[in-house]
C-alpha cells in the first residue's frame, strides 16, 4: 500500500510486532515512497539483543525437553517390552 501511495505510514506499538528482523530496511522503503512508519515504544539499547537471547534460550530449552522426551519414552517403550516378554509364559520353554 506504501508503494502504491495508498497509505503515508504506519504505527505500530513495538518495533518487532512489524518486523523481526529488518525493521531499518522497512523503514527505509517507506521513506523512499514518502511515508513514515512510527514506533510508539522505542526499545532501549540492549533490551532487543536481551529479548532475542531470551528467544534463543526458550527455543533451544524447547527442543531439548522434547529430545529427552523422546528418549525417556523410548526407553519406557523398551523396558515394557522386555517386561512383557519376561512375563510371557508362552515363551518359557518346560522340561
Amino acid at each position: 500500500m506504501i508503494a502504491d501511495g495508498i497509505c503515508d505510514g504506519i504505527l505500530v506499538e513495538h518495533a518487532d510486532r512489524l518486523s523481526r528482523f529488518g525493521f531499518r530496511y522497512l523503514e527505509a522503503f517507506a521513506k523512499t515512497h514518502g511515508a513514515e512508519i512510527q514506533v510508539v515504544e522505542r526499545s532501549r539499547p540492549g533490551e532487543l539483543e536481551k529479548e532475542l537471547v531470551d528467544d534463543m534460550i526458550s527455543i533451544v530449552s524447547s527442543f531439548a525437553g522434547k529430545l529427552y522426551g523422546m528418549r525417556s519414552e523410548k526407553r519406557r517403550q523398551i523396558k515394557a517390552t522386555i517386561k512383557s516378554v519376561l512375563m510371557d509364559d508362552t515363551l518359557i520353554k518346560q522340561d
